[in-house]
């Protein structure tokens, strides 16, 4: 799941161009992080200006992600697995129409933005909050990717209370692609919250820093699975244009139905420019960024970070890290990242189900459909280790727009991604009736090319 957006009295998870147009009228309000550069950062808005009108009431927002990308495993049914940025090879794919933009009167805020296309189901996909209960909630937000409403206090540097759905940003990296230093996250990101639903305080005591608090209702979820809330919140701490450390941190009990089972989890990040001539024909700018989460369920048939009796039950738990470095040529207009990442996460429960298999029950309008007929194993004790790799090289003319085109290879220790086979049924269709014999094709590794065209004003 990635903090990030704005500043201003807007004030998001991270700081972004977008909100310096909702800057308060008054000289004598403090803004946090003013004057300090953030646009090289991973997961945060790369613009220095804004085509919108200072001090509006209403800043706009509107982002297009389009890809191709193209799986040296030709799976039948062009279906990706193990991802929250692709669904389709092979094919011309939009990925994502956002649009909306951020709301200012009188310390009154909101934010809005809508998500079109394949992300629209491919991220909802991962929540089973829907399956408790009725009202189709996976539906009823689909379309909507931030909404939420608040006040700004003029207290220290800022205070923020909002409600709403809202970016979790946990792992780095931004669910908006045009802020994010490669295309195909690593499992860090991946395996981690895009989204929250519930309640945000945002604390900014100095120019450098903001603490803030969540009463959500889950990890990435819609609805709520048990009794209690989740709980969590981040520290954010910028001193200075070349540095940035942040650590998000959360507690639930986010397992369907099984009540005594608790989550806890710890996500820390560094960013660190360590050369910055932006004026320079030649290499302009260099940076790196390591992220490093560790997490832990306890309870309910589960025993944390260490195998426990048949009681307790086995250990489950979830570590991961992943490190990135990019450089800037010819005044910033050419980047070349390059980086990777591990996971190990016993029992699976942070793992994206292989597409075609999430829902642990048949899909009633649709008996073809493989949905629930061949579900991926997640029962406690069984391994998942994953690592991966990837580079690109983005073209960005000007601020609005990013051509990238980025190689990444993935591997997992057991069959996981998709085969030539497919992951829909034996001739790739969903209309298909299945052969008795037939099964998902899935195979332990892949390796793709993407190319990407990302919008944003």
């Amino acid at each position: 799941m990635k903090n990030k957006f704005t500043l201003g009295l807007v004030m998001l998870a991270h700081i972004s161009i977008a909100q310096t147009s909702e800057k308060p009228k008054s000289d004598s309000i403090k803004i946090p992080f003013d004057g300090i550069d953030v646009s090289w950062q991973n997961g945060s808005d790369r613009r220095t200006e804004s085509i919108w009108k200072d001090n509006a009431i209403f800043t706009p927002s509107v982002m297009i992600d389009v890809n191709y990308t193209y799986s040296f495993n030709n799976p039948n049914d062009n279906t990706v697995v193990g991802s929250t940025a692709l669904a389709r090879n092979n094919e011309f794919q939009l990925s994502a129409l956002h649009f909306g933009g951020d709301l200012n009167y009188k310390n009154a805020r909101a934010r809005f933005m809508t998500q079109f296309g394949t992300r629209s189901i491919v991220v909802p996909r991962n929540d089973y909050s829907p399956y408790k209960g009725q009202y189709q909630l996976a539906n009823v937000y689909r379309y909507v990717s931030e909404a939420n409403v608040g006040y700004h206090f003029n207290k220290w540097y800022g205070i923020n209370v909002d409600a709403g759905l809202f970016m979790s940003y946990i792992g780095l990296n931004s669910f908006y692609q045009s802020e994010n230093w490669e295309y195909q996250a690593s499992f860090t990101s991946d395996n981690t919250p895009w989204f929250f639903n519930g309640l945000r305080a945002q604390i900014f005591p100095s120019k450098h820093m903001k603490i803030e608090a969540w009463v959500i209702n889950g990890w990435q979820s819609y609805g709520r699975f048990n009794s209690m809330p989740g709980l969590g919140g981040n520290i954010t701490w910028i001193p200075n244009d070349k540095l940035k450390l942040l650590t998000n941190d959360y507690f639930g009990k986010d397992a369907a139905g099984i009540k005594d089972r608790q989550r806890f989890h710890s996500d820390n990040s560094l960013l660190y420019k360590y050369f910055d001539k932006p004026t320079s024909k030649g290499i302009s700018k260099m940076a790196f960024s390591l992220t490093a989460d560790f997490g832990f369920e306890k309870g309910g048939g589960v025993n944390g970070l260490k195998n426990g009796d048949s009681i307790a039950g086995p250990a489950q738990y979830f570590a991961s890290a992943m490190f990135y470095n990019r450089i800037w040529f010819f005044k910033n207009k050419v980047a070349w990242t390059i980086g990777g990442g591990v996971m190990t996460n016993p029992g699976r429960y942070l793992v994206l189900y292989p597409t075609g298999q999430a829902s642990p029950l048949p899909n009633p309008n649709n008996p073809t459909q493989t949905e629930g007929a061949f579900p991926f194993s997640a029962n406690p004790g069984d391994a998942f280790k994953g690592w991966d790799c990837s580079t690109n090289i983005d073209f960005m003319p000007n601020q609005s727009i990013t051509f990238r085109i980025e190689a990444v290879y993935r591997h997992s220790s057991v069959p996981y991604f998709a085969g030539a086979g497919g992951v829909t049924s034996q001739t790739g269709y969903s209309t298909t009736a299945l052969d008795p014999s037939w099964r998902p094709d899935l195979v332990k590794s892949e390796f793709r090319i993407i190319a990407a065209l990302l919008f944003r004003i």
